[in-house]
């Protein structure tokens, strides 16, 4: 599950890449002028970058450029109508990470992104392990210690971005922007409320948390 953000003026188009991705467990954030992804980049934290060159507004690369120059790293997929070598060169020089010319083929969109998307050392096919801790994201199953764990939806997102950035700490509202929707109404109260139920599933009642709380800070796998 990534946070991906795209940036296409072509309504019919961005829904296809939306039903795309979103079918794919992805969540996506759809802008349609140069002038608020800029915004939106400046705020937002994103797994994955789509940009369209030609917009209404303006340019695709200058928004590349500027989130390149102002520190940004996400990987940058651009999508483009042209297909000659020099403008390809261009989005390139501007810091995009790869090309897509229109029109272009879904699967190869998908592999585009799954490409991009580069998965840690620990990530292994389809597979997360944590302890004795595995979560499957092709079949959507968690087990422990063998026993299969029943999550809801928004609970196994919440873990798999955990087991993936494992060690790290995160605060509730960083929480919130990666696996949420930018426009979402979801609180720090949620989050505690979703950290809590998954202590109760994936715990076992003789030993400690696999989560913990870094009080003051956030959560933390691990």
């Amino acid at each position: 599950m990534a946070k991906i953000f795209l940036l296409e003026d072509e309504k019919p188009l961005a829904d296809i890449v939306m039903d795309l991705l979103t079918s794919q467990s992805h969540m996506v954030d759809w802008i349609s002028l140069v002038g608020d992804a800029k915004v939106r980049l400046k705020i937002y934290p994103y797994d994955l970058v789509i940009l369209d060159v030609n917009l209404p507004d303006g340019n695709g690369l200058d928004v590349c450029r500027e989130f390149r120059n102002h520190g940004g790293t996400t990987p940058i997929l651009m999508l483009t109508g042209r297909n000659r070598i020099q403008e390809k060169a261009l989005g390139l020089d501007a810091g995009a990470d790869d090309y897509l010319t229109k029109p272009f083929h879904l699967d190869e969109l998908s592999a585009r992104v799954r490409a991009l998307l580069r998965r840690p050392a620990a990530f292994v096919g389809h597979v997360l392990k944590f302890a004795d801790m595995e979560l499957n994201t092709g079949t959507h199953r968690v087990t422990r210690a063998g026993v299969e764990i029943l999550l809801l939806p928004k609970e196994f997102t919440l873990l798999e971005f955990m087991m993936r950035h494992s060690g790290q700490v995160f605060s509730a509202d960083a929480l919130i922007e990666r696996l949420w929707p930018t426009d979402s109404e979801a609180s720090p109260d949620a989050i505690r409320i979703y950290i809590a139920r998954l202590r109760n599933k994936i715990d076992l009642k003789e030993g400690p948390s696999l989560i913990s709380t870094m009080r003051g800070v956030g959560y933390r796998l691990g």
